[in-house]
């Protein structure tokens, strides 16, 4: 298995693959929807700077992605943009004929595999963090995996949670949902995973300190000892 960083302007991934061509196809696509992003919010700058759901027109797949996402969560479509531009590698590789394609963008994750793979949980200083991964089967759809923090990372959250991973085919809509959850859930209150759309997301899983918990269908969680050196943040 191949490990390559990338880093274009605020785009800091993990690409895996099995073949060079592959990362490259990666690699491309991924930059492809940035250009296809920047242009877009060129166009229409609103996009980038709202924190509501904003029904927006865009002759971009990505933004559309985004847009759709935000308007489930009751987001702004930005809260969308590492699942939606992950998605897009991922779609590349698929395209250049891989059968194995993972992109950690921040925490983000994408992927289809024709293997199973164990994705770590980190969630900062909770002692459940870097403890546990999630055994995802082998599978050749596309999956979304995307975690939203309010202790970790340079994101903006309005919450509390040190981790919100939110599992769906659509991984514009987990990150988006990732960010909704992550801004309003507490161990005393739960009532925003009610409004969580299940046709469309499998399921969820919060940590927050010593408490944890989990919504609708998940992988199983197994102990594992997750390297913190694998997890995708800053300029390295």
């Amino acid at each position: 298995m191949i490990r390559r960083r990338f880093h274009f302007r605020e785009t800091i991934a993990t690409i895996l693959a099995d073949d060079e061509s592959h990362v490259n196809a990666a690699r491309e696509g991924l930059v492809r929807a940035r250009h296809e992003l920047e242009h877009h919010i060129a166009q229409d700058p609103f996009f980038l700077a709202t924190l509501e759901p904003y029904a927006g027109q865009s002759d971009s797949r990505v933004a559309r992605r985004m847009i759709a996402a935000a308007l489930s969560a009751g987001v702004g479509p930005m809260a969308a943009v590492a699942g939606a531009i992950a998605w897009a590698g991922v779609e590349s590789m698929a395209a250049a004929g891989a059968s194995f394609g993972v992109i950690d963008n921040g925490g983000d994750i994408v992927l289809f595999s024709d293997r199973v793979l164990r994705v770590g949980v980190h969630a900062g200083r909770s002692p459940h963090s870097d403890r546990f991964a999630f055994e995802i089967p082998a599978q050749e759809e596309i999956l979304g995996i995307c975690t939203s923090s309010a202790t970790v990372g340079h994101s903006l959250s309005l919450g509390t949670a040190d981790a919100v991973c939110v599992f769906s085919s659509d991984p514009a809509l987990a990150d988006a949902w990732a960010t909704a959850i992550c801004n309003t859930i507490t161990p005393d209150d739960t009532s925003i995973i009610d409004k969580v759309p299940w046709e469309e997301v499998d399921g969820v899983y919060v940590v927050a300190g010593e408490w944890t918990s989990s919504f609708g269908t998940l992988p199983p969680l197994v102990r594992a000892r997750v390297d913190r050196d694998l997890v995708t943040g800053g300029p390295w």
